[in-house]
């Protein structure tokens, strides 16, 4: 009997799927006559198409199924990040002197270039209110935008020069992380105004922001000794779960469909993925190797591919380098070792 059920289990356990992880599936050089200078990334819910903001060089347009760069966003030089609204037809990329490039999604028509201020990092939509956030760290502020018209609606100055990641809850509010002041703010879109803080205890520079509508849930990446991700109960602003990811982390995803997150963590190179078992508890699903300095992403909802970049680099100490970040921070890239990498489940 015992050696029947033995049996059993071992064909039992032969039948079973095999288990997929995320490996490289390609690593594109892209060469310039630039040196390599990028920050975030974003993928087109509608065409396969992936935008890179190369800044001196613009944004990239890579298309995701010929693994080809086949132009660039006209006026878009210092691009540093692209947000995408179908519903509007709009894309806008941020410039890091502070103004938007504006332009017609369906058919990349350009529209318009307007300046809100001295610069700027990123731009996050509201859907409710049809608004863009856009972050001025720099100058202590955050500029609101009428995604539409594309004029100013607002200013929300704040004491702190590290406006980072924005997330909408679907409910007319935006969350914003505060790097350098370790707090989360909750933003009234309509009135323009702060209405909460949320401090991180116990947990240093908060950066990345993710919000699962359906269970009311915020997600907070931070960079200090022990990084990881906060899970805030938006009803009650607490902390209910606190799961590990890697270091220098610079972008969070959620994935609602798979109820996964997905952090790029520069400093370890790793992709850290977590799965939501509910609303309170997550695990580790796997942590994936990327490349040092792979810190920004972006994930294909559709195919599951996640993109990074990263390039090499070195710590010339004839200069000053960012040694709050890692202890040797690169302040030199090396020219045409810009890399894209696509990593899929196999």
């Amino acid at each position: 009997m015992k050696l029947k059920i033995a049996a059993f289990a071992a064909l039992t356990w032969l039948s079973l799927p095999a288990q997929s992880f995320y490996q490289l599936e390609s690593a594109l050089t892209i060469k310039s006559d630039s040196v390599p200078n990028w920050d975030y990334l974003a993928v087109d819910p509608i065409r396969p198409v992936l935008y890179i903001s190369r800044r001196e060089d613009g944004v990239l347009i890579y298309n995701t199924e010929t693994k080809q760069v086949t132009g660039v966003l006209e006026n878009t030089k210092g691009g540093n990040a692209v947000t995408i609204v179908p519903e509007l037809d709009r894309i806008y990329v941020t410039n890091l002197d502070g103004s938007l490039t504006i332009f017609q999604h369906s058919t990349l028509k350009l529209l318009a270039r307007n300046s809100y201020g001295e610069s700027a990092d990123n731009a996050f939509y509201d859907p409710v209110t049809k608004q863009l956030l856009l972050t001025e760290g720099d100058q202590k502020k955050a500029v609101f935008v009428d995604a539409q018209s594309g004029k100013q609606t607002g200013v929300l100055e704040y004491d702190s020069e590290k406006l980072e990641g924005t997330a909408a809850d679907g409910q007319g509010n935006m969350f914003m992380a505060l790097r350098d002041r370790d707090k989360v703010l909750k933003i009234d879109m309509r009135t323009r105004q702060v209405v909460a803080e949320w401090p991180t205890p116990g947990f240093k520079l908060p950066n990345g922001v993710a919000f699962d509508a359906a269970n009311n849930r915020l997600f907070v990446t931070t960079r200090g000794d022990n990084p990881s991700v906060l899970v805030f109960d938006v009803a009650t602003g607490k902390i209910v779960a606190s799961p590990a990811i890697g270091r220098n982390n610079d972008v969070i995803v959620f994935d609602a469909a798979a109820r996964k997150i997905y952090t790029s963590n520069g400093l370890d190179g790793t992709l850290v993925i977590l799965d939501q078992v509910d609303a309170n508890t997550y695990k580790l699903a796997e942590a994936a190797t990327t490349r040092p300095w792979a810190r920004t992403m972006a994930v294909d909802f559709k195919t599951k591919k996640v993109y990074l970049v990263t390039a090499e680099g070195t710590v010339d100490p004839a200069k000053p380098w960012k040694a709050s970040i890692a202890p040797f921070y690169p302040n030199k890239y090396f020219k045409d070792t810009f890399t894209l990498l696509t990593y899929s489940r196999k």
